[in-house]
């Protein structure tokens, strides 16, 4: 039944009105508003694989309504409501829940709260509560999953015995916590296949195949490479949400996107011994580090000039989560920094596991146990962060006439899928486009004022 299915789609007329390239989340969510909010009923939505099969099932289900700038602040508070109206139509079939971002250092903190401040714009003060050392007032820890009642806001936690007492595995020298309450995680994959079954019942699509030549007169003539040959599909405009080749298919209509792609790994494995307590929410050491290797590993690793830099001080950013129903913990790092090109199938280097699981460590000590020890049936995983420069996306018109791009999402794709797809979707449509509209475009970089903003802030919160 599934290969007459194949053969059904790859053999359907190949006229559209619109031609979404790529199945990760982005395109899905593109086209699920076209179909469903827009009552498009000739999408098409095209990919060589499987949807959701490439950086999109690599994703670490997290989603944070946290930003170092108040308009990525909007874009994800209306992206987590969407996902809330999901949660709610579906029964969370989606497996939302909101035990929040515990965002972790040793500092005082201040500069961080000064960004909290300029992040959540206007409504700061409302929103940030200050929890001092002897002060008075509550902080409520995160004891429920369940989104419907959680707190929002942002709890700053800097009453040490407090931390511990709510956060008992974390390390003693830990003198502040950011606990981001508007924040959770998602199972990706049922987000994304809801939206499909809404997609394909609204009338949409798919065909199987790679987008290898573009030709645009009064409209778009897309060459697609499929097990059958080389076939076309005639399309009136087309969406650009190709993850990591976003910017080859820009280029095949001689368009160059300020993208790069950054390979970023994590492992998930099951946390036997129990070192990370299953209520833990999404925790985050923001301090830089130097690796916990012994004196023995870190001689050996510094005589070799493959090896040396992991004996030099390292980004902060690591991050843990307790992972489903079962004891499995995720850990991930987003230390590289090399751009490459886009690949179907990224090298993972072996190394990263115990690299990742030494940093771990240092905000969770408990982890030291499986030094040298991981699990043998680990899951070692990576995908593309697909970014500009300052880690903002790319939606909106690409520059060419009835040409539109979904992508750059790098690291918080499935979190921001629906909004991206909402918003790309309203672009396409000549609808009403929300403030923040033209600074998630290509318009931006004709925004100096914003611009320089953004070249100024400390962190572009990559995670």
């Amino acid at each position: 039944m599934g290969e007459d299915l194949q053969r059904e789609e790859l053999m359907i007329s190949q006229d559209c009105s619109v031609a979404v390239i790529g199945a990760g989340i982005v395109g899905i969510a593109a086209a699920h508003a076209l179909s469903v909010r827009h009552g498009r009923r000739d999408v098409l939505l095209i990919d060589p694989n499987p949807p959701m099969s490439l950086t999109s099932a690599c994703s670490g289900e997290n989603y944070r309504n946290w930003w170092p700038h108040p308009t990525m602040t909007a874009f994800t508070d209306d992206s987590i409501a969407l996902m809330e109206d999901i949660a709610g139509q579906s029964g969370n079939r989606i497996n939302m829940t909101r035990r929040g971002y515990a965002l972790c250092t040793r500092a005082s903190g201040e500069s961080l709260i000064e960004e909290l401040h300029w992040g959540y714009g206007e409504s700061a003060a409302s929103h940030i509560r200050v929890h001092d050392a002897g002060a008075t007032g509550t902080y409520q820890p995160p004891l429920t999953e369940a989104w419907e009642t959680a707190p929002l806001g942002v709890d700053v936690v800097r009453d040490q015995a407090l931390i511990r007492q709510t956060f008992p595995s974390f390390a003693d020298d830990i003198a502040m916590v950011i606990h981001i309450r508007r924040a959770g995680d998602i199972s990706g994959q049922q987000l994304g296949q809801f939206m499909l079954e809404q997609f394909r019942d609204s009338g949409g699509r798919i065909v199987t195949g790679a987008v290898v030549g573009v030709e645009q007169d009064t409209a778009f003539t897309l060459d697609l490479k499929t097990s059958e040959g080389v076939q076309q599909v005639r399309a009136d405009m087309i969406v650009n949400a190709a993850g990591p080749f976003v910017g080859v298919i820009a280029s095949l209509v001689d368009i160059k996107l300020p993208v790069v792609n950054v390979l970023q790994q994590k492992i998930a494995f099951e946390d036997r011994d129990g070192c990370v307590p299953r209520d833990m929410p999404f925790a985050i050491d923001l301090d830089g580090q130097s690796i916990d290797w012994s004196d023995e590993e870190r001689e050996m690793l510094q005589d070799d000039p493959q090896t040396d830099w992991l004996t030099r001080p390292m980004p902060g950013a690591i991050h843990c989560r307790p992972d489903g129903g079962g004891r499995w913990i995720k850990l991930g790092w987003a230390y590289n920094q090399a751009q490459t090109a886009p690949a179907w199938e990224p090298y993972l280097d072996p190394a990263f596991r115990e690299i990742v699981l030494r940093g771990a460590a240092r905000l969770n000590p408990a982890l030291k146990a499986y030094y040298g020890r991981l699990p043998r049936n680990i899951s070692h995983y990576g995908g593309f962060y697909t970014m500009t420069e300052e880690n903002w996306p790319l939606i909106g018109p690409m520059g060419a006439e009835g040409a539109f791009v979904v992508g750059a999402l790098s690291g918080f794709g499935t979190m921001a899928a629906c909004a991206a797809g909402k918003l790309c979707a309203a672009w396409v449509t000549g609808s009403d486009l929300p403030d923040y509209a033209a600074d998630l475009s290509l318009q931006r970089y004709e925004n100096g004022p914003l611009m320089t903003d953004l070249s100024a802030l400390q962190s572009k919160g990559v995670l």
